[in-house]
């Protein structure tokens, strides 16, 4: 019984120094605008962090993250297929002034997706302007050229946990978008959107106030 109870003394020890020395080393790790890493964003704005442990982050001069944006942990953030890749247009991601992007989410640009301002993301939300094309019936999906079309969300939306924005997606400013949402096509202000394929759950009337159904 004394073995099992000092095995069991080292093991928590041991458990709190690993979580004290983890919680450390994050914080250390947070990216800030006065680190060296920084100047390889296109922007990367005052008071704006990149959450520790970072996801996947590559050709850092295509991407751009406004003023006292908050990028959280295991996000990953990239502008083409590689670090090498010359991109047609500066910045390819471009997030706007405090903004909120929550653990896990991936924005994944290709051609242009643009982030208004004020937006918060829930976790695990992905955001794309790249699809694959199935124009070949005989060959791999996989394998076939890809195509892109641009996205806008538009300033102060909500995208809740596990949302995907695919290509050539416009919200207009203020949108809600429920959890687990798939969202194609363009959508107006001051809308609550839900569903696969995502569709106008409310909206908001000036006269009437929020109505059921799209306007």
């Amino acid at each position: 019984m004394a073995e099992v109870s000092l095995r069991l003394q080292f093991r928590r020890f041991l458990g709190a120094r690993v979580r004290w020395w983890r919680r450390y080393l994050n914080e250390v790790a947070i990216v800030g605008p006065s680190d060296d890493y920084a100047s390889a964003f296109y922007y990367f704005g005052k008071g704006a962090a990149l959450m520790a442990p970072q996801g996947v982050i590559y050709n850092e001069r295509y991407l751009s993250i406004g003023d006292d944006t908050l990028i959280g942990p295991n996000v990953c953030l990239t502008a083409g297929i590689s670090g090498e890749q010359e991109m047609l247009c500066a910045p390819t991601v471009a997030i706007g002034r405090r903004c909120v992007i929550g653990r896990g989410s991936h924005i994944i640009g290709h051609w242009s997706i643009e982030l208004g301002d004020e937006i918060q993301t829930g976790p695990y939300v992905y955001i794309t302007d790249q699809n694959h094309s199935y124009d070949e019936i005989d060959e791999p999906v996989g394998w076939q050229r890809p195509s892109e079309a641009a996205v806008k969300i538009g300033s102060g939306s909500w995208l809740g946990a596990n949302v995907v924005i695919l290509p050539g997606t416009t919200l207009g400013k203020n949108t809600t978008v429920a959890a687990g949402a798939v969202v194609r096509g363009t959508f107006a202000d001051h809308v609550v959107l839900g569903g696969v394929p995502a569709k106008v759950l409310r909206h908001y009337s000036p006269s009437e106030g929020w109505l059921a159904g799209p306007a």
